[in-house]
Order: structure tokens, then C-alpha cells, then sequence
């Protein structure tokens, strides 16, 4: 099969990127592509449609025209741009690295803790009700990662409209760090931080729940949590039908979990604390 100098090129230019990241296996998984498809990009035996195309440029950061260029114009052009373009992957690179890193010193005892929970707290945005959430804890690509999602109630016939939340969990030295944010709008990242359970059998987790209230206010916010954990599996549709808010008076609320995320201080206390 011919190869033409436009193919090849491409070919070469490719290659010169890919030479920033740490291998090409990486560059697949980050860009979401089939990595025998990549190879024939690499060769110069395919051409990339347009559209994976544009993906590729902007993955890299360089325009449509700039990797068609022939190669040594190419190659000066990169070598010409602002640090933060050569070095980008790198450091993109590095912070995966770190992630990764705090994974593979987390991974070990965070197994028992995978499934669903129902999240208590008392809303940020609306005082005086509580907020029951479902979060769903799993373990993907070596990594514990979970959704919350919020559920808010349908009013005068609408129907309900849900948040969702991606994470990423740590356990470290004996405490769960969940770090998550708002994937629709963007707006919004939280952290929250509970005692691990030290029981053969996982029933509830507490801590403390870090953010900002989901209105214009936007007031950073901390609040005292509790997970209560479901199982390994739920009829998703009926668990998630008991989310939302809830009057604190409200007889099927479970006085034990109302006290827990109870945001009281005692007169000596001189920070906001967690309780078990």
C-alpha cells in the first residue's frame, strides 16, 4: 500500500506528540480510542476522519492545518510554542501520577465498602430539611470511584430533577476521603471525609460533609453527614424514590440519624467536629 506524504506527516506529527505523554498506551486511554486503530494513524497507513481529527488536535492542542503541516515545519512549530504546550502532557502526566499514587496506598481494606448508601445532611441550600441522597460506591480501572445523586421532588406536577455527583475515593490511615463534583453544570465541588467502620459488618459511616449551597447564595458550608449503607445492590427506581427532602419532624425519619447529622456544638467546643 502507498503511503502518501500527507498520511506520513500526519504520521510523524503524531508521533512527535505522542513523544510528551509517557507511552502511547496512555495517550489511548486518555483520548478514549481503539488502540490498534491509532497504530494505523501512526503508520501512516490511515487517515483519521474528520471528526476524530478535531478530537485529536484538540487533545494535543494544536490546530487542524498545524498537523497536516509536512514534519520539519511541524516539529519547529512545537519546539517554538510556550513551555506549557511541550510540557503539558507531562504534567497532565504527573498529575495522574498522584492519583494513582494515592489509589494504590488506599486500595488495600476499601473493597468492604463498595455499594450503595443512602447520604444524610442537613441541606446547604434549604435550612431546616434534611437531604437523603443515594451514592453508589465501585471499583473501576483500580480505582474506587462513586455517583451521588440528589433527588429533588416534583412540585405542582413537574417532574423531579436529579444532580448528579462523580468521585473518586481514598482511604487513608483510617479515614474515608470522598471528593466529588457536580457533572452537569460544573459548578460545584465537595468534599467529604467519614470514620471507617471498624465492625466485621458495614452498617453506618459519619464525618463531615464540606461545599457550597446550591443557590445564588453559594455560601461555603460544612455539615455533619451519615451513610447508611444499603448493600452491594437496590432496585435503583425505589431507592431512588425515597430521596429528597424531608421535614426534620417527619415521623418515618429515624431519630437516630436525625441526632448524627445534628450540626450542634457543645459550649467548649472551638471547631466544628465530627462525630462518631
Amino acid at each position: 500500500m502507498t503511503v502518501s506524504g500527507t498520511h506520513q506527516d500526519l504520521a510523524l506529527n503524531l508521533r512527535l506528540l505522542c513523544s510528551y505523554y509517557k507511552s502511547i498506551a496512555e495517550v489511548c486511554r486518555r483520548l478514549n480510542i481503539n488502540r490498534p486503530q491509532f497504530n494505523r494513524y501512526l503508520s501512516g497507513q490511515y487517515k483519521p476522519s474528520a471528526n476524530t481529527l478535531r478530537r485529536l488536535c484538540e487533545f494535543f492542542g494544536v490546530e487542524v492545518h498545524e498537523i497536516l503541516m509536512p514534519h520539519g515545519q511541524f516539529e519547529r512549530l512545537v519546539q517554538a510554542r510556550p513551555p506549557s504546550m511541550a510540557s503539558g502532557g507531562q504534567q497532565e502526566s504527573e498529575l495522574e501520577d498522584h492519583v494513582t499514587q494515592l489509589s494504590q496506598v488506599s486500595r488495600a481494606g476499601l473493597e468492604r465498602y463498595l455499594g450503595y448508601y443512602f447520604e444524610y445532611y442537613l441541606s446547604m441550600s434549604t435550612p431546616g430539611k434534611l437531604l437523603r441522597n443515594l451514592v453508589c460506591l465501585e471499583q473501576r480501572d483500580g480505582q474506587v470511584v462513586f455517583q451521588r445523586t440528589e433527588r429533588m421532588r416534583p412540585q405542582h406536577g413537574l417532574p423531579p430533577c436529579h444532580n448528579r455527583y462523580q468521585g473518586i475515593a481514598f482511604l487513608l490511615t483510617d479515614r474515608l476521603f470522598l471528593v466529588d463534583y457536580e457533572s452537569l453544570n460544573h459548578h460545584e465541588i465537595t468534599q467529604t471525609i467519614l470514620f471507617p467502620s471498624f465492625r466485621n459488618r458495614v452498617s453506618r459511616l459519619t464525618g463531615l460533609k464540606v461545599g457550597v449551597s446550591d443557590n445564588s447564595e453559594r455560601m461555603p458550608c460544612c455539615a455533619r453527614v451519615l451513610y447508611e449503607y444499603l448493600g452491594p445492590t437496590v432496585q435503583l427506581r425505589r431507592a431512588l424514590a425515597q430521596c429528597g427532602l424531608y421535614d426534620t419532624s417527619d415521623p418515618a425519619l429515624d431519630t437516630s440519624i436525625l441526632a448524627a447529622v445534628n450540626n450542634d456544638m457543645a459550649p467548649h467546643e472551638l471547631l466544628f467536629r465530627a462525630r462518631h
